[in-house]
């Protein structure tokens, strides 16, 4: 067999395998100009002319692949003196022997944003990747690099065992929330180098869960969490920069392997890292009634909150949304005692925030986002259609209803549409797709809503609170073409309407009327908003604790 040809085929397999060559001969020997391939059992190809010298290559060899270390090695053949071989050639032989082969494994549990970054650059780098998870989108091969092995199981847990993992596999978790079953399982394999993508609170639970599986505190400490060098990383790419420095550093002795949970300089800058990121602030994209329900329960429960909204938004329910804020002269509004104010910059809302209030920016596209470094990012603009969150925005991505999937484009939905799954948290997949039918009431539905008659600018003729009969005129719109009534199909309570002056199309949504009448509150957040509102702050504490 062609020597060179079987080290192809090993090389592909990754099969580690030393060339011994001759490159110096003094005197008597039995080859001159010879190679040898070794196996880590000791199997041959070729001769390098045998003998005791060539005994002593193989087991210089096999030395060498334990290490991992090419070297050069020397050998006479005569009884007596340095390197003596007791053979009667009378001969010396330099041998330079090359390890091969050895390209090293990573092991990826999780195949989401992060962990294809890392793949990318690991496999430019000569890693043979694995990529396991139990959600078979993350596994898609044109995410990969070539010859990426991808492995789907019905758990993690499952997945895992799949692997193969030898003591020199790199394994790196980022799992959307099965960390909890990943990191126990690996603990338990004879890796050496394992990196945990989390934060700080995150690690404090996973450690208190691997406790109490039994795992001793010295094996904790073996891993690196939050995984990744100090570079200030934020996207998936840089968060990959900084796990693959780290990973260099550790192999060629620049760290020191497992430092559990890090402080200090060592804190990790990965997504999920806390030392670049406000551990306690929640960014809400959208501040209409929804959005503000949820605002007001954070804030309440100890949460930063900062919202983010159209300069001039389109919100109805005016009156308990904290869109109000940027449609009053006083730039200001205030919901079941907690008052929002208008902010002009981020010092301005830091400001606004350390006075115990609630801070709305007018920044539809999160311009401000990199500024706020949010710990938690709530997409509330209820626009049943994805308009820019993902995952890579924050270390917890939360969405309202239709349009976003959960594992995919955020870490979680919560369930919009009203019945038995109203405010679920969905952790795999989507909400119920948007009918285009509004809730019912009493039996009403679309006869609810107020909708423009036509294109224009619109002049209210009732305000929220007050009762109205079935055939009012509750508004005006102003065209080019005059002015057209806005009737109501019912009677009851305005529960909502559109702020003077909006501009609107033919069709939009300007206002809604609540059948029940004088039985319902206008004047605090809904049932559905605080519904809603649970469900965020569960989904938090839940992706917190993972």
């Amino acid at each position: 067999m062609n020597i060179f040809a079987e080290a192809a085929r090993l090389y592909e397999q990754n099969t580690p395998f030393a060339l011994a060559s001759i490159i110096e001969t003094k005197g008597s020997a039995p080859r001159h100009d010879a190679i040898i391939l070794v196996l880590e059992d000791g199997t041959t190809r070729g001769t390098i002319g045998g003998g005791m010298i060539e005994r002593h290559v193989i087991g210089a060899a096999i030395d060498a692949l334990k290490e991992g270390r090419s070297r050069v090695i020397k050998g006479s053949m005569s009884r007596t003196g340095k390197d003596a071989m007791d053979m009667d050639c009378g001969g010396t032989m330099t041998v330079h022997i090359d390890v091969q082969g050895i390209r090293p494994d990573m092991l990826l549990i999780g195949g989401g944003h992060v962990n294809r970054a890392v793949a990318k650059l690991a496999s430019e780098l000569g890693y043979r990747i694995t990529v396991v998870d139990s959600w078979e989108p993350n596994l898609n091969a044109r995410l990969f690099p070539p010859n990426t092995q991808l492995i789907l199981g019905a758990t993690i847990q499952d997945a895992i065992s799949q692997a193969t993992i030898r003591d020199n596999t790199q394994v790196i978790i980022a799992t959307n929330h099965e960390d909890t079953i990943a990191l126990p399982t690996i603990l338990n394999s004879s890796a050496r180098y394992i990196g945990q993508l989390a934060s700080r609170r995150k690690v404090e639970t996973l450690h208190k869960k691997c406790l109490e599986l039994g795992i001793s505190e010295a094996r904790f400490q073996e891993v690196r969490t939050p995984v990744g060098l100090d570079i200030g990383a934020e996207s998936p790419e840089e968060i990959a920069v900084s796990i693959m420095g780290e990973i260099l550093a550790l192999s060629r002795g620049k760290l020191s392997r497992g430092k559990g949970l890090r402080k200090g300089d060592e804190q990790s800058a990965t997504r999920s890292s806390t030392n670049s990121r406000n551990d306690n602030l929640v960014m809400i994209r959208g501040a209409g009634d929804l959005a503000s329900g949820t605002a007001v329960k954070l804030h309440n429960s100890g949460f930063k909150v900062v919202m983010l909204d159209l300069p001039k938004p389109t919100v109805i329910r005016t009156n308990v949304s904290f869109a109000g804020a940027l449609l009053n002269e006083s730039g200001q509004i205030t919901v079941e005692g907690i008052t929002a104010h208008k902010a002009r910059s981020v010092a301005d809302a830091v400001r606004i925030m350390s006075d115990g209030r609630i801070p709305i920016m007018a920044d539809p596209d999160g311009q401000t986002l990199r500024q706020f470094k949010p710990a938690i990012l709530v997409d509330g603009i209820l626009a049943k259609q994805n308009l820019g969150t993902n995952r890579n925005m924050a270390p917890i991505t939360i969405a309202l209803g239709p349009g976003f999937h959960a594992g995919q484009d955020v870490d979680a939905v919560i369930e919009t549409c009203r019945g038995h799954n109203l405010a679920r948290v969905i952790y795999q997949g989507a909400a119920e797709p948007n009918t285009g039918k509004p809730g019912t009431i009493m039996g009403y539905a679309e006869e609810r809503v107020l909708r423009a008659p036509c294109a224009g600018t619109v002049t209210p003729a009732v305000a929220i609170g007050d009762l109205v009969e079935e055939g009012q005129v509750v508004a005006q719109v102003r065209s080019d073409n005059g002015t057209q009534p806005v009737i109501t199909r019912i009677g009851g309570k305005v529960r909502g309407m559109i702020s003077t002056g909006s501009e609107v199309t033919p069709g939009f949504k300007i206002g809604d009327i609540d059948p029940r009448g004088t039985s319902v509150d206008h004047t605090t957040v809904s049932d559905k908003a605080r519904a809603i509102a649970g469900g965020v702050l569960e989904a938090i504490l839940k992706l917190s604790a993972v």
